[in-house]
């Protein structure tokens, strides 16, 4: 039976940004029995089905420590009123002095990450890819005149259809062609492209026929929007109805909780780099919450997150913070804790599974 040294509420309520609406997050540390802590029963974490309960065992928990995780740093530094349980070993971990420079990329690094995903998400709003995929002829032109023209607007015009069409490549000209023109349909020309093509089809023409026009493809340009359009239904498909729904109803196309937790993280990395310590409960929870509620501009808060990376790279570089965690110092109070707690033979009541 798998016991719980430590268990809090965290998320949205710990920071004190929870609504009606919000869920409550469980996280914890337990410590393995022997038996299963040497062998290959060896078990690093425990989720429920919608991860909104996750207990980590001491190892792994001390593993995510070194690297400066915020989910876990967070449990060192919990609200009073958050902490459901706190055995008396689990409180030797909060003496390690566990914050160093790592900081800088887990909270910073991951709000730089959160703000680049708010451009793609502001791409997919303001830009919505139709439902049916455009084919490559799509991004094809022949020219025209002294210019260019669609190859469809071209076939329209002149009544050609795709089928009388003969590809031939030129050497040295990518991704441009010879157009030959079967206006009788008797070469058996094998069209420009399908509706499946992701590359032009290339035809054999006669000796002596000459093209009738030159066409260019844009390859580069077909694939890219093929990209873009799977990207974009695959987040329709994906995506939080009630939380789109949301980014919707304040009309500033962003989604207002995700841009609300980047500011909570840069606030944070500003703190630990000037107080050295992390301050779960977030004392401009107003401020927070209007961006969640829609009323800044989407541009100005951009704005505003790439002044605080500045800022806190600045921070960092003038912290008298370590590079990194003292792997030493963690492994060793990882050890006093677990060897004491199975000296100690406590088994609580209390159990994951």
């Amino acid at each position: 039976m798998e016991n719980i040294i430590f268990e809090a509420i965290s998320g949205s309520v710990a920071y004190g940004l929870n609504t009606p609406q919000s869920d409550i997050d469980i996280r914890g540390v337990f410590i393995l029995p022997k038996e299963k802590f040497f062998s290959l029963q060896y078990t690093p974490q425990i989720n429920n089905e919608t991860n909104d309960i996750t207990f980590f065992e001491l190892n792994r928990f001390g593993e995510l420590l070194s690297k400066n995780n915020p989910n876990i740093l967070e449990l060192l530094y919990m609200p009073d009123d958050c902490i459901k349980q706190e055995h008396f070993l689990f409180k030797k971990l909060k003496n390690i002095n566990i914050l160093s420079k790592l900081c800088k990329n887990t909270f910073a690094g991951y709000a730089q990450s959160q703000i680049q995903k708010a451009y793609g998400l502001n791409k997919k709003i303001l830009n919505p890819k139709e439902v049916k995929r455009k084919e490559l002829l799509d991004f094809c032109y022949v020219t025209h005149v002294q210019g260019t023209m669609p190859v469809k607007d071209w076939f329209e015009k002149h009544n050609i259809t795709n089928s009388q069409c003969g590809l031939v490549a030129l050497n040295h000209f990518r991704d441009t062609y010879a157009l030959f023109l079967d206006k009788n349909n008797t070469l058996n020309f094998r069209g420009i492209a399908n509706e499946n093509s992701n590359e032009v089809i290339l035809s054999s023409v006669p000796k002596g026929e000459l093209p009738f026009v030159y066409l260019y493809c844009n390859h580069d340009g077909y694939s890219s929007y093929c990209k873009d359009y799977r990207q974009y239904w695959e987040w329709v498909e994906m995506r939080n109805p009630a939380r789109y729904e949301n980014t919707l109803s304040h009309g500033k196309n962003y989604d207002s909780k995700n841009m609300m937790h980047t500011f909570r993280l840069l606030d944070m990395a500003e703190e630990i780099a000037t107080q050295n310590k992390v301050i779960v409960r977030r004392p401009n929870r107003e401020f927070l919450f209007k961006i969640r509620k829609g009323e800044f501009e989407y541009q100005d808060l951009v704005n505003q997150a790439e002044e605080k990376l500045a800022n806190i790279n600045e921070l960092f570089e003038k912290s008298n913070l370590p590079n990194e965690p003292n792997i030493t110092e963690i492994n060793q109070i990882l050890f006093e804790v677990r060897a004491e707690y199975y000296e100690l033979g406590i088994r609580n009541e209390t159990a994951i599974f």
